[in-house]
């Protein structure tokens, strides 16, 4: 039977995001270390399935996908020590991968998500200049009908008003162009957590992103 996300994992993150400070997470340390665990035990299940299709993802540990639950406090005005969601990355920035898959578990705002999330500026301008050169294939991808039902296009975050330079202003890709990250993202339901399916159906829509992945790694061999 494949793992699943238990009840007492998204509920050990409902209570400390209610007690956020060290004196409630000490006292609660084993909760956290058997969430930890589970999650773990997820990924790796997840791991298996989309190496099925994308076989470097099972060359990865698990553990070391997953955030660190401490937060990095010394520039936040929110000093809040801990993370209230746990986060694994899966390919992004290993090896000679730009791109990845991301799985982040949230009571209530859980999600799957994939692509390349904010490059350096040098590697942003090469993926550009791929779907400015390879425009068709890019919207190919968009419009495959797994994609389209999975998500709800790439994410417009912190996308730029103007083309940026070094692009003509009339480029028929100019929209893409503005973006600053190629994700895609898919919520997912606690239940759907829960679910013995969960693996298989996360898997699923991990591998209708696999073309953009393809495609956005593909800028940096050509």
């Amino acid at each position: 039977m494949k793992p699943v996300i238990e009840n007492s994992t998204l509920q050990f993150l409902r209570e400390l995001s209610r007690n956020n400070n060290r004196d409630w997470f000490n006292a609660n340390k084993m909760r956290y270390v058997s969430a930890h665990q589970n999650v773990i035990a997820f990924v790796e299940g997840l791991m298996e399935e989309i190496s099925e299709f994308d076989e470097e993802i099972g060359k990865l540990d698990a553990k070391k996908s997953l955030f660190r639950i401490y937060r990095d406090t010394r520039f936040s005005k929110d000093k809040s020590p801990y993370k209230t969601n746990f986060g694994a990355s899966l390919g992004m920035g290993k090896g000679n991968r730009k791109s990845g898959y991301y799985l982040h578990i949230e009571p209530g705002k859980s999600f799957l998500a994939g692509g390349v999330y904010q490059p350096e500026s040098s590697d942003l301008k090469e993926i550009r200049k791929e779907i400015s050169r390879n425009g068709k294939a890019f919207l190919k991808i968009l419009e495959e009908d797994d994609f389209r039902n999975n998500f709800r296009g790439l994410s417009v975050e912190n996308k730029l008003v103007k083309i940026p330079q070094g692009f003509e202003k009339d480029d028929p890709m100019g929209e893409y162009l503005k973006l600053k990250s190629f994700v895609v993202m898919h919520p997912v339901s606690d239940s759907a957590l829960h679910s013995e399916k969960a693996i298989h159906h996360f898997s699923k829509i991990y591998q209708s992103m696999k073309p953009l992945n393809d495609f956005l790694d593909a800028a940096f061999f050509d």
